[in-house]
């Protein structure tokens, strides 16, 4: 699974939250928590899926906020997978939801 593409991701987007999804900060409040993982890892996945993973949401506890994904393709088995997961979604989740405290997969 393919580190460098989140990580990317990440350099290329952290501009502004509005940027990214093109809706002022008050609209983007509006949203769920869940919703606003949702976008994010949808936004995500084209990158894991160029190296042959993928990613999918699974749950998230806007209690304790954590984020619940399940790994799968290239990803699942993959030694950096790890890493992918908190270097790369776990720190784009982060910088653009406060809400989110971790990402773990299950």
């Amino acid at each position: 699974m393919g580190f460098r593409g989140v990580g990317q991701a990440g350099a290329a987007t952290t501009t502004s939250r509005t940027k990214d999804t093109g809706m002022n900060d008050k609209a983007q409040d509006e949203r769920t928590v869940t919703e606003q993982v949702r976008e994010i890892i949808e936004g995500i996945r084209p990158l894991l899926q160029r190296d042959g993973g993928d990613i999918e949401l699974v749950n998230v506890n806007e209690e304790t906020g954590v984020v619940s994904v399940q790994l799968q393709g290239a990803c699942k088995g993959c030694p950096g997978a790890q890493m992918t997961l908190k270097m790369g979604v776990e720190r784009h989740l982060k910088e653009r939801i406060p809400a989110v405290q971790e990402v773990v997969a299950v």
